[in-house]
């Protein structure tokens, strides 16, 4: 089941500059998983080490924010659109 990923900018040099991929999963963590295995280091950029969504980094499926979802185990369907957004701060 292919799922459409849109890739941030400081995430990218992880998937050879691709903005966005297809990838595999039936939810946000098993997304999270096939990620990894096709693009090594990316998982330690969006999980900490236990593995849980950093607070910093927001996940969209199809535009609806998963914290208001079922979070990490947000089941995804073909053709779903998942966007990772890092949080901006400033001043």
């Amino acid at each position: 089941m292919a799922v459409k990923v849109l890739i941030p900018t400081p995430l990218q040099q992880f998937t050879a500059n691709k903005a966005a991929i297809e990838c595999e999963g039936t939810t946000i963590h098993g997304l999270l998983d096939t990620l990894e295995q096709d693009f090594p280091g990316i998982k330690a950029r969006l999980c900490d080490d236990e593995g849980k969504l950093r607070r910093f980094i927001n996940f969209y499926v199809n535009s609806e924010d998963i914290r208001f979802l079922q979070g990490a185990d947000t089941v995804l369907a073909a053709g779903d659109e998942v966007s990772i957004v890092p949080a901006v701060a400033g001043g």
